[in-house]
């Protein structure tokens, strides 16, 4: 049986300090929802953004490794995360409106790995909810994120679309 949740934020978080003054690390749908908001703050702030998702990873930090994928998938292609929220389409740019909503969902074999949970996404932009995996901290009861698979390109905005 599948579960959706819609997830709220009144005002988009630009640094820690404001990510954390909304993180609910408690569920894995709010922690994947805390990464679509934090990513979302890529092209305004690279450091504040990889100083939320640092925060959103818990005890293990970006790699440069990491850091170096999200800039291929996110550099000049702010639209990529705001399709992730309500309100957003090719049509209207990518342009949500407040407040920003994100939809997760997870399906029968989201949780077959124990002390993970595979969940997904959805993307005004993509034909499929994309994927993105939690992983759970016994000792504290949080959901950390584990790999943000869900960067992958999408279709661009009607604007930038030469076919259009």
């Amino acid at each position: 049986m599948s579960k959706t949740e819609i997830i709220t934020f009144e005002k988009l978080p630009t640094n820690v300090e404001e990510l954390k003054a909304v993180a609910d690390l408690s569920s894995p749908f709010k922690t994947a929802a805390l990464a679509v908001a934090a990513f979302a703050n890529y092209g305004k702030d690279v450091q504040a953004t990889v100083d939320m998702i640092n925060y959103l990873k818990g005890p293990q930090p970006l790699s440069p490794y990491d850091i170096q994928f999200v800039r291929d998938r996110l550099a000049g292609k702010d639209y990529i995360m705001r399709s992730y929220f309500k309100g957003s389409s090719p049509e209207n740019d990518y342009q949500p409106t407040a407040p920003y909503q994100v939809e997760v969902s997870d399906n029968p074999y989201s949780y077959t790995n124990e002390g993970y949970a595979v969940l997904y996404l959805t993307s005004s932009g993509a034909d499929n909810p994309r994927p993105v995996t939690l992983r759970l901290k016994p000792s504290t009861g949080e959901w950390f994120l584990w790999q943000h698979t869900f960067l992958a390109d999408i279709r661009q905005p009607q604007s930038e679309n030469p076919w259009a």
